[in-house]
């Protein structure tokens, strides 16, 4: 009997070991991705301060404007397969190779649409302000370059090989930070100049990427099987394509209305938002991953409202420490930047509402509901671009006007709200 007796309590004991066990896998799995965040928070903010000091600010404004145009179109590379080769990674590592034939072989088919669809862009919003040669260099640095480097990190981060992807990360971001550095002190200062020094710096972190961090497995064809992936993979892409619309659409609006010096003061703020962002990211990925296996994760109001306040509270945090920084030392990130300073605690929300709009985003994705996640980023971009044009003809104080982004990012998170939880009230896609 007493031998009896002590088997329920083996087993207690074990859960409890399984359970704490688990947890403290999942704390050490956290920090070694947050400590690639950190890494690559130091090198993105000496990439910034580097460069935003040394070309112009209405350069920087054409810059950043035309890097986020390049981010945006290279969501259409291999129409949007990345995210069947991150499932991959996560769910079933032992197709890694075949579904990386995949993604290279889609991405050469890509390649035809994705010059066109650039071409449109640049007809549209940069036709007047920005040579087409510098926008073709961006655009191929970011979409050819930069993006395989995304696929390697999202690859080792499905397969939970955190710490390697952390490395990665730091060593990428800070191969951009020493193009930069090199480019402050070399003689030419243009935006030309500038592109040829942002392709060697991407290219760099592709050769890294790709010969010392992608998993080795051999690549094999199999037509079949991405055939039955497509047409998820073009959902996420023309999802990503629309996130990234919305979520960079006001840059070109400034450019296209403001013009270029205006672009850059507000390329500069947004910047320093796009900062608090990074740590952010690390946490939503992680979660995504989990919803992946356990799509219920967030079935309790408690949970989904103390991630969102926590997000926000965070964000907010970063963005009002920086804000006191450059309002007693307005020149501490550079001569540039302290003209836009003053603004900087002005978009005290905008981060964590910005943060918000983001995680909600691949909420969906985790559960695989790629078409109402494409849908909901279309009504939100276009929600966005009413919301900012109104806003950047109506006003012409720039204080007001970086005051008003709080009010439009509140209104598009409650958008983004509204359309997110709708959709998680129904069954989770099976993958």
């Amino acid at each position: 009997m007493t031998e009896a007796r002590g088997i329920p309590q083996r087993r207690t004991f074990a859960r409890i070991g399984t359970f704490v066990a688990e947890r403290r896998g999942l704390v050490r799995d956290y920090f070694s991705a947050i400590s690639g965040a950190g890494g690559r928070l130091m090198f993105s903010l000496a990439y910034f301060i580097a460069l935003a000091n040394t070309l112009s600010i209405s350069e920087f404004g054409m810059f950043a404007t035309a890097s986020a145009a390049g981010v945006m179109l290279s969501r259409i590379l291999a129409f949007g397969f990345i995210s069947a080769l991150y499932r991959t990674a996560t769910i079933r590592p032992n197709l890694i190779g075949t579904f990386t034939a995949g993604f290279l072989l889609l991405g050469v088919v890509s390649l035809p649409l994705l010059a066109l669809a650039s071409f449109g862009v640049y007809l549209i919003f940069f036709a007047g302000t920005v040579p087409l040669s510098v926008f073709s260099a961006i655009v191929f640095a970011e979409a050819l370059l930069w993006r395989p480097v995304e696929v390697a990190l999202i690859v080792n981060n499905g397969l939970g090989k955190f710490g390697r992807a952390a490395i990665l990360a730091i060593m990428a971001t800070a191969l951009r930070a020493l193009g930069a550095v090199l480019f402050m002190v070399s003689a030419q200062h243009s935006i030309w100049a500038w592109s040829w020094f942002y392709i060697g710096a991407n290219a760099a972190s592709l050769v890294l990427a790709f010969g010392w961090f992608y998993p080795r497995q051999r690549l094999r064809l199999r037509i079949e099987l991405y055939l039955r992936r497509l047409a998820d993979s073009i959902y996420v892409a023309g999802a990503e394509v629309l996130f990234y619309l919305q979520s960079e659409f006001d840059k070109l609006l400034v450019l296209a209305i403001g013009g270029p010096h205006l672009a850059g003061i507000y390329a500069i703020i947004m910047r320093l938002v796009d900062l608090t962002a990074i740590p952010i990211r690390t946490f939503s990925m992680m979660l995504v991953q989990r919803m992946m296996r356990a799509p219920d994760l967030l079935s309790r109001l408690a949970v989904k409202s103390g991630i969102e306040g926590g997000v926000f509270l965070v964000s907010t945090l970063a963005l009002l420490a920086l804000g006191i920084v450059l309002h007693f030392f307005p020149n501490a990130l550079g001569r540039n930047v302290s003209e836009a300073a003053p603004l900087v605690a002005l978009a005290i929300c905008v981060p964590g509402l910005r943060n918000l709009v983001e995680y909600q985003a691949e909420l969906l994705f985790a559960r695989g509901q790629t078409a109402v996640r494409a849908l909901n980023l279309g009504l939100l971009a276009a929600l966005k671009a009413l919301l900012l044009t109104y806003v950047l003809t109506t006003i012409t104080d720039t204080s007001t006007l970086v005051l008003s982004l709080n009010i439009v990012f509140l209104l598009l998170y409650l958008a983004s709200m509204l359309l997110t939880y709708s959709a998680l009230r129904r069954p989770a896609k099976a993958i």
